[in-house]
């Protein structure tokens, strides 16, 4: 499942910067558990293998973002844009080590003290991607559990359509570190509940390994905001297993192909998708702090 090479470049919209305050309160602790940050390019310059080019979005716009919508902590999603130079997302790290951790994009067969020193940084997890060029494929996933899974560490898989999460059951089923399926498992509104590919997802959840990760979903649904069409998929997955659900805003959106989302607005989806206190808790502190190994909340 290795991606296109020879994919495109494509030019990203910017994010929208002018950030709507939300209606919806985030409780104390709360963590966006999928941002990105890009640049500056004059420092850490992206890739020439990259499938896609986004504007500078650094760790100060994300600050910014955060103290708008009152999100305490994130998990910084290293931007494809960059391939598998990490630096970008490692000096962020850096820069606020209680309130931010990391997910790598790594291949496999890195040495050991360097993956010594990003998990010391901040680092918990790994991306594999079919969606964009220039990073890791699928091809590493059993290696990579094999080299990271006493370190902590889990898997993320980003999907470029939700019949490759078909593909590639079995091979979760059968490794022993955690994974997040990004996106819902890129399941669309349309695919639905009624799917294949969502029966599987259910059927992962009982592995006792897998987090669902809503964040996104605003490229999967056929339906204008607030994405009624998701709610379905969503309902079933918090019902089964809300301790397994996490929240990502998905800043700075990049690749976005509909109409560039605010995020204030993709934060009072919140209360729509996760209705009761006790979900809403879970899915945006506890079930982040457990994985990404945050301390305790001062």
């Amino acid at each position: 499942m290795s991606v296109d090479a020879a994919r495109p470049m494509h030019a990203c919209p910017a994010p929208d910067r002018n950030t709507k305050t939300p209606a919806f309160k985030m409780p104390r602790g709360a963590c966006d558990t999928h941002v990105h940050v890009f640049g500056p390019q004059v420092v850490f310059p992206f890739s020439p293998k990259r499938s896609y080019t986004p504007e500078d979005c650094t760790f100060e716009d994300l600050q910014k973002l955060h103290a708008i919508l009152g999100i305490d902590r994130a998990v910084i999603v290293h931007g494809g844009a960059h391939g598998t130079d990490n630096r970008a997302t490692l000096d962020a790290l850096d820069r606020s080590p209680g309130t931010l951790r990391g997910v790598a994009v790594i291949p496999s067969g890195l040495p050991r003290a360097e993956l010594e020193d990003m998990h010391r940084r901040g680092m918990r997890g790994c991306r594999m991607s079919t969606v964009v060029s220039g990073g890791a494929s699928f091809d590493h996933l059993e290696r990579l559990s094999d080299e990271t899974r006493d370190l902590g560490w889990h898997l993320v898989l980003h999907f470029n359509k939700a019949s490759e999460l078909v593909d590639v059951a079995p091979r979760l089923e059968a490794i022993k570190s955690p994974f997040v399926l990004d996106h819902m498992a890129r399941i669309d509104g349309r695919e639905g509940v009624d799917s294949l590919a969502f029966a599987i997802l259910m059927g992962l959840l009982d592995t006792d390994r897998c987090y669902v990760k809503l964040a996104s979903l605003y490229r999967l649904s056929a339906e204008p905001y607030p994405h009624r069409d998701m709610l379905p998929m969503i309902e079933r997955v918090v019902e089964a297993r809300p301790d397994r659900i996490l929240w990502g805003s998905n800043w700075p959106h990049p690749i976005c192909p509909v109409p560039m989302p605010n995020d204030g607005d993709i934060v009072d989806l919140i209360p729509l998708w996760l209705p009761d206190e006790t979900t809403q808790r879970l899915a945006l502190v506890d079930n982040p702090a457990a994985l990404y190994g945050f301390g305790a909340i001062e």
